[in-house]
């Protein structure tokens, strides 16, 4: 599959530097109608046929951003973790969070979790669809990550942590809230998950 995002874990492409505004405008508009289309009707009615209908943007535009319908969908629902990603403060604790609740965001935004749904289900019979699921795991972390490497190089949490089970220990008990759960849940839920990694993990003062 070859996707805007080539490189797994790279974030969607953002409109270029001075490019014309007709072709931002129609790129905008080109990925509206994916979202709108994966969230009605799911993701076989994302078509190039029917994202230029919807859109107005011609096929031949769309084949050229956009090879097939994965990577399209792809740049729908990477466009929608990058707008969830924050600022980080450099406190460990309160990046955890933000980082938490841009998840939380995520996973009830209709677009962020059907497409997720999505991808989760096809990933097994769709080998387009099992590159598309890592890339957007890369993408989703690598904030995850970037917090936790730095903790660890400032002493902040352990050095020998694992980095990737503490992803899942952060984020794995939203995924399963919202996903298989399907329940819905507020930033008193992230406080309590971070709270609770930190507690566990949080270097021992000796006393």
């Amino acid at each position: 599959m070859s996707t805007s995002a080539d490189a797994a874990g790279r974030s969607p492409r953002a409109p270029e530097r001075g490019m014309d505004p007709r072709a931002a405008r129609s790129r905008a508009a080109a990925l509206a109608a994916a979202q709108e289309l994966l969230v009605e009707q799911g993701w076989a009615a994302v078509t190039h046929v029917a994202v230029a209908a919807r859109s107005g943007v011609g096929r031949t535009t769309l084949y050229r951003h956009w090879p097939d319908s994965p990577s399209l969908i792809y740049e729908a629902i990477a466009q929608r973790i990058a707008s969830a990603r924050p600022a980080r403060t450099g406190k460990l604790r309160d990046d955890l969070i933000a980082q938490l609740n841009g998840l939380r965001a995520l996973l009830h935004d209709p677009v962020g979790e059907r497409g997720m749904r999505v991808v989760i289900e096809r990933a097994g019979v769709d080998p387009a669809f099992a590159e598309l699921k890592e890339s957007l795991y890369q993408a989703g972390s690598g904030g995850f990550r970037v917090i936790i490497e730095r903790a660890k190089e400032s002493g902040e949490l352990p050095g020998g942590l694992d980095t990737e089970l503490a992803i899942d220990q952060l984020a794995g008990p939203l995924m399963f809230h919202r996903l298989l759960a399907e329940r819905t849940f507020g930033a008193e839920y992230v406080h309590s998950v971070v709270d609770a990694f930190l507690a566990a993990n949080l270097p021992r003062r000796k006393g």
